[in-house]
């Protein structure tokens, strides 16, 4: 693992989340930087809204007029290429939006519980960030394997 990681955290809870689903989204960020061998100072944001946020959320930035459970918005380009930062700058790889009610819903859906999938949605979220994607089966798989090695220790 990269053991040099810094990571800067903001969370941004729009719904009252409980102290412990706020202290797994920052767990689950840090272990995700974590096990992709990184090493640095790196910041981003996660920002826990309703269905309704991410509805308007979901219709502005992707043209699909419905709720989704997460949503990324990286900084760093598809080619890798990130801004240029002075020297002990953290790069800043985005943000994430986690609707906490599509989680709820989902973790009854799938048979798990609240933290698994606010959690695994942490994890996918921070992955996509990553330049991780799931738009054809390989990277699907890949995406997934990583989600696994990360997640591998949460209850379900």
């Amino acid at each position: 693992m990269g053991a040099a990681v810094a990571v800067d955290l903001e969370i941004i809870d729009e719904t009252g989340l409980a102290e412990r689903h706020l202290g797994l989204i920052r767990a689950m960020v840090r272990r995700t930087l974590e096990t992709q061998n990184l090493d640095g100072q790196y910041q981003l944001s996660v920002t826990v809204v309703d269905d309704a946020r991410s509805r308007e959320l979901n219709a502005t930035h992707r043209g699909i007029d419905s709720a989704t459970d997460v949503l990324s918005f990286p900084l760093v380009t598809d080619d890798g290429a990130s801004f240029v930062l002075p020297p002990g700058e953290a790069t800043h790889l985005g943000d994430i939006v986690i609707s906490f009610h599509r989680a709820i819903e989902q973790a009854r859906d799938y048979g798990h519980t609240p933290e698994r999938e606010i959690g695994y949605l942490a994890v996918h979220g921070t992955l996509h960030l990553l330049g991780y994607d799931h738009e054809d089966d390989e990277d699907r798989m890949l995406m997934r394997i990583r989600e696994e090695e990360v997640l591998a220790d949460l209850p379900r």
